[in-house]
């Protein structure tokens, strides 16, 4: 064998190992690009799940988001009618307050009133009986003081209807009274057993009279009443309250 012969078979031999050795790299190269590319694939078929997961998840919250807003939306909507009907609730309230407090303020006129005809009925009643003596016939029904005396007292008999000199003097006193308390209402009240109204009235009309006498004395808030006294007769001189002023302070109260 020859040099040259020799040499080429050296580098034939040379050839293939090289071939070989790269054949060998490259098969490893390969294997580590197909592990990388599974890993990749791995990698991406994670990450693609997590893309459906955030995905699904983003639709949900999405979903949930609007529900919110539809909620927020009903929400808003109710609590708008709510404060509607509160103010409306709170208007009738303070409506059905001022209501009460105006019937309140009415009733408080009314129940005053009445404190203060018990009042005047009592200054009253002690004035008359100052006046006339302890001995005097006098009563107080339902805020009327009445005082009574007898005809005979008055008028000497049950058919005189002129004043003796002691009705003058007790029918003068009362008079004296009664013109302190103008807002009163005078009611002459003449009592008859027999049925002779006639005489009674003529009784009451003295006894009016004398009333009027009295300077400072309204002869209009003086009424007469004549009745069948049931087994009694006399003469009664009420003073009470004015029921037709009082109805037209109530009435003028209440409009």
């Amino acid at each position: 064998m020859t040099k040259i012969s020799t040499f080429l078979i050296v580098l034939v031999f040379m050839a293939f190992s090289l071939h070989a050795q790269k054949k060998s790299e490259l098969i490893a190269k390969i294997s580590e690009l197909e592990t990388t590319i599974s890993a990749l694939n791995d990698s991406v078929s994670v990450a693609n799940r997590q893309i459906n997961a955030s995905n699904s998840r983003a639709e949900v919250l999405a979903k949930e988001n609007l529900d919110l807003k539809d909620a927020n939306a009903t929400l808003l909507q109710n609590l708008t009618s709510f404060s509607k009907i509160s103010k409306q609730n709170t208007a009738s309230v303070n409506s059905a307050l001022t209501s009460l407090k105006k019937k309140e303020d009415q009733l408080k006129v009314i129940t005053d009133t009445f404190s203060k005809n018990d009042s005047l009925a009592i200054a009253t009643f002690t004035q008359i009986r100052q006046s006339l003596g302890a001995e005097a016939k006098m009563g107080v029904s339902n805020g009327v003081v009445v005082i009574s005396n007898s005809l005979a007292e008055l008028f000497g008999s049950d058919s005189e209807s002129k004043l003796s000199e002691t009705g003058i003097a007790w029918t003068a006193k009362i008079a004296e009274v009664i013109k302190t308390y103008p807002n009163r209402a005078i009611t002459v009240e003449g009592l008859n057993i027999t049925g002779e109204f006639e005489i009674t009235l003529n009784q009451t009309s003295a006894i009016v009279n004398e009333l009027i006498k009295t300077d400072g004395l309204q002869p209009e808030k003086i009424n007469t009443v004549v009745k069948d006294g049931n087994f009694k007769e006399g003469i009664n001189i009420k003073i009470g309250p004015d029921h037709g002023e009082f109805y037209e302070m109530v009435k003028k109260e209440f409009k």
